[in-house]
């Protein structure tokens, strides 16, 4: 089928009603200058039938996946019937659009109503990792964690104890679970004391601190709506069709701007995503790490074709060439000489070499770098996951170098080479404390504080705050996340590390279900859905529409669930800090004082009465989205919060730490974003007994491993591991034979997924799965973190969890 026919395929589906959409009657509509218009109601579709003791509520989704979206809940007899999405708005693109939920947020009701939530407060009394409990009651949990946390701070000072990372309710505002300074555990911990806390995320530790040195903080970049204006869009792993599918729609937002731009479509990706999908005009598979090579080929023929913005890099920029290279830089030391082979190194970076690299055909590199030079402004995007490897930091500032050197920054229909970026709608959040520990490490090496903290310096291992760790972690705080095992690298090691409980000796988990990371809990204390609670889901993301959501309580909490709140205040009372916790509120007070404080900041805002009956609010701006828009126009007026005020191509900060910290063999931090081999890439000895290069991807039937425990999901989208047929023809493998994934960190057992999209000697597993150990170390549910490595990346100490070297083999059919 054509891309044309596709479109179209998908144009008739709408109007037959295979795909249908609620009407756009009453509720919110926005005006351009985002002042709102009456506010009325939204009536229940004409298709339910509301019985006299039914109601339906206005809640939402506020799990990690870039949308919030809102859901309205039917409830009959204190019971969720069934869910729908939003009904108010238009459907027609760039005006107040609907904000519809995808199929993870619509099945809510089976997260609430789940046989893995946790009904009552519990105790371990087996070992960890075993799921062996005992039912305990709410104050002895409570005396338990607080009497050990007590004994704790004074046996080893408060920074012995770790507030972990989770983001299964980051939309929310009260019950918000990052970052961890605005979370209610840090406010409990920072009133009594502190506690030892952690940089950085799962999701972009390496992009963060990699462009930080060239933008000078968090790097936006334009939004999706801006892709109007653009003459060429290039995606650099980037998939929103399944990361960004739901809620204010960004995949919308993507696919229909560039429509109206015409603009060719180049996807770069080892996989071949739904982004992709036929709507792209060409797809350049890649190997995994290799994204700095292709970019310095690129470069090499803009360079040496004269395609790159002169003016641009001269005016804005620092360290393309000697003119404006720092004075403490070495000679040829700047970004044109390492192109063309005038640096320390030698090597000229042509197509060919970057194509021996890469595996792209050398004419494919050529083109790809004369259509960029030739069509401005260009719109470049990345996703984090090509950052998620081990040379992360220096790939994600190569890709912001097509920007610079096309001078696509701060204009309409550009890009700075970050991720897409869109507006959100000011919102005043639940107050912090500051945090009297200033020990901070990465998020990804609190295992090793727990075992050697001694050795962790601010040189070796990123410690921030102090030179030196003084005491290991004892106890970790794990609320609303399954990074104890499921989500963080090389579950086997982790589960050898947390089996010692006199190293780390007490874990509480917080949580709504006994995930994979629960049972390694010594207390569980089972917390609310967002459908038992008032809060507010907040930056819902939807380009240049932005919205929010008053999440209301649809039903009574089940069993014995609590809220975070409500949770943190007991431990206050004892701790002896409840009235600083509290400040006299309840959790329903909070809720509308936090609106109270908003609506003084921009009274045009409806009232909190008002938002119980609308649930969303949205707002349509009239602009989209240009990332450093006013340093384009003015860089003298408004500077970057670089060292220079300016882009830095060259970093003298990176060029200070690359010259100090102590690194392992392999690693590289540069003053410029160079390429670097990384271990366990496609050059790596190891490839010898390990040929396939694992990467993970975002799959659509979770968000993370939200929802995996949602039987209809996993049914629709069951999980595979995707192989080209020449790597699964040389090994015997057909589809949906079952496999054995395996390298020297563990062992996965799952069906294949034998496919021409994916890249050979490349094979990707969607993230997420929940660990599902036989007793041999087996894993038999497809979990990709059995199989990566917990080695970090150099710069941010980030999770290099795309890097992975594998071996698979057919297992015996029946």
């Amino acid at each position: 089928m054509t891309k044309n026919n596709q479109e179209s395929g998908v144009m008739n589906l709408t109007r037959r009603g295979f795909i249908k959409a609620s009407s756009a009657v009453g509720g919110v509509a926005a005006l351009a200058s985002g002042i709102s218009l009456p506010f009325k109601s939204s009536p229940v579709s004409a298709a339910v039938k509301q019985s006299s003791d039914e109601k339906v509520v206005w809640s939402a989704c506020t799990v990690n996946c870039g949308s919030r979206c809102p859901l309205r809940m039917h409830v009959q007899d204190g019971e969720i019937k069934y869910v729908e999405t939003d009904n108010t708005g238009s459907d027609v693109y760039g005006e107040s659009t609907q904000v519809r939920a995808c199929l993870r947020g619509r099945s809510m009701r089976r997260r609430v109503y789940n046989p893995d939530r946790l009904k009552y407060p519990m105790k371990r009394v087996g070992k960890r990792g075993e799921g062996k409990f005992k039912r305990i009651t709410w104050e002895e949990a409570y005396d338990e964690v607080a009497g050990t946390m007590q004994r704790l701070i004074k046996d080893y000072g408060n920074d012995s104890i770790y507030l972990n990372y989770g983001t299964g309710t980051l939309g929310g505002t009260v019950t918000k679970s990052w970052p961890p300074a605005q979370t209610l555990i840090a406010r409990l911990m920072n009133l009594s004391g502190g506690y030892l806390n952690h940089y950085g995320d799962y999701s972009t530790a390496q992009i963060a601190k990699g462009l930080s040195y060239t933008y000078g903080g968090w790097a936006n970049n334009n939004s999706f709506s801006d892709l109007a204006n653009t003459k060429l869009n290039v995606q650099f792993g980037n998939n929103p069709a399944e990361t960004r599918m739901s809620g204010g729609g960004l995949i919308h937002h993507y696919v229909e701007s560039k429509n109206k731009s015409n603009a060719k479509t180049i996807i770069i990706d080892p996989r071949y995503t739904d982004t992709a999908g036929g709507r792209e005009d060409q797809w350049i598979p890649i190997r995994p790490s290799t994204d700095a090579a292709l970019v310095a080929g690129v470069a090499y023929v803009m360079i040496t074709e004269d395609l790159v913005d002169q003016a641009f890099l001269d005016k804005y920029c620092v360290g393309f060439d000697e003119k404006t290279l720092p004075a403490s830089a070495p000679k040829n030391s700047d970004y044109k000489s390492y192109i063309l082979g005038n640096d320390q190194d030698g090597i000229v970076k042509t197509p060919e070499w970057a194509s021996k690299i890469t595996g792209i055909p050398v004419d494919t590199i050529v083109k790809l770098a004369r259509e960029m030079g030739t069509n401005k402004p260009c719109a470049i995007h990345q996703g984090w996951g090509l950052q998620r490897t081990a040379n992360g930091e220096l790939a994600c500032r190569a890709i912001a170098m097509l920007s610079l050197l096309t001078g696509s920054v701060g204009v309409a229909g550009g890009s700075t080479g970050a991720r897409e970026s869109d507006i959100n709608i000011p919102f005043v959040r639940f107050p912090t404390v500051p945090n009297p520990v200033s020990a901070s490490i990465s998020m990804f090496l609190w295992t090793d504080a727990i075992y050697r903290h001694e050795e962790m310096t601010d040189k070796t291992d990123g410690v921030r705050g102090v030179e030196r760790l003084q005491n290991p972690i004892k106890m970790i705080w794990n609320y609303a996340g399954n990074c104890l095992i499921n989500q963080h690298s090389d579950i086997n090691r982790t589960h050898d590390i947390l089996q010692d409980d006199k190293a780390c000796e007490m874990i509480v988990v917080i949580d709504n279900h006994m995930t994979s990371s629960a049972k390694y809990a010594d207390i569980i204390l089972p917390d609310l859905t967002t459908s038992e609670q008032d809060d507010w889901a907040m930056d819902g993301k939807a380009a240049n529409a932005p919205y929010f959501i008053y999440a209301q309580k649809a039903i009574e909490p089940q069993f014995e669930a609590k809220s975070i709140y409500e949770m943190c205040s007991q431990l206050a009372k004892r701790m002896g800090v409840e009235q600083e916790f509290t400040e006299g509120r309840t959790q329903e007070q909070w809720v509308e004082h936090l609106y109270a404080e908003t609506r003084k900041q921009d009274p045009t805002l409806p009232t909190f009465e008002e938002m119980k009956d609308i649930g969303i609010y949205k707002r349509q701006y009239n602009h989209d989205y240009i990332a450093y828009e006013d340093f384009r126009k003015d860089p003298q007026a408004n500077p970057l919060n670089t060292p220079s005020g300016k882009i830095e191509i060259y970093s003298e900060a990176l060029a200070e730490i690359a010259a100090t910290w102590e690194l392992k063999e392999g690693d590289v931090i540069h003053p410029l974003p160079i390429y670097a081999d990384v271990f366990e890439g496609h050059n790596d000895p190891k490839i010898a007994t390990y040929p396939l290069q694992l990467t993970g991807f975002h799959y659509k039937a979770r968000t993370h491993s939200t929802y995996g425990n949602v039987a209809l999901l996993k049914a629709a989208a069951p999980q595979e591991i995707w192989i080209n047929p020449i790597d699964a023809e040389e090994r015997g493998i057909k589809n949906g034979d079952m496999v054995s994934i395996f390298n020297d960190r563990g062992e996965v057992h799952i069906a294949a997924k034998v496919t021409p999209r994916i890249l050979p000697r490349v094979v990707a597993l969607g993230e997420g799965a929940w660990y599902a150990p036989d007793g041999q170390k087996i894993d038999h549910a497809g979990s990709i973190n059995v199989l990566t490595t917990q080695r970090p990346s150099p710069l941010a100490k980030g999770n290099p969890q795309h890097t992975n070297l594998v071996q698979i083999k057919a297992l015996n059919k029946a």
